[in-house]
């Protein structure tokens, strides 16, 4: 049911569920990962109410970004954007090791991504302010 989907929790109980599900329940969140203690239900839930909240949590910080019209976005693009509204702010390495890129593997994959999201959104969507990329305005 959660097949694929990375989730951080510090509720035991929470961390065997969702495990239990399909989940992949990681020990140290990255900015990529689902935090289930932020969104942990604090009712009774379905299945698919559960899986709802998980699933719609990156839709969720897409719509604070761009509000309801969210634009057709690659997978690289929705995860920067992810990565740097959740972390307030990210180096290009920083930003490289959150999407799984090696340390030491040359890649223009980010860059490409930032130039043609700034050429869509405006060069002020993703700022560089000393060294470090945030998200601006849309």
């Amino acid at each position: 049911m959660l097949n694929g989907i990375r989730i951080y929790s510090t509720n035991p109980v929470w961390r065997h569920i969702l495990g239990e599900l399909g989940a992949t329940v990681v020990d140290a969140k990255n900015v990529l990962d689902i935090d289930f203690d932020e969104i942990e239900p604090t009712t009774i839930v379905s299945l698919n109410e559960l899986k709802s909240l998980i699933v719609n949590r990156p839709i969720v910080i897409l719509q604070n970004v761009f509000g309801e019209n969210i634009p057709q976005l690659s997978d690289v693009q929705k995860n920067i954007i992810i990565s740097l509204w959740r972390s307030g702010g990210m180096t290009g390495e920083e930003l490289k090791n959150a999407l799984g890129y090696m340390p030491n593997v040359a890649t223009h994959t980010i860059d490409t991504a930032i130039y043609n999201m700034r050429k869509l959104y405006g060069h002020d969507f993703i700022k560089l302010e000393n060294g470090v990329y945030k998200i601006g305005t849309v």
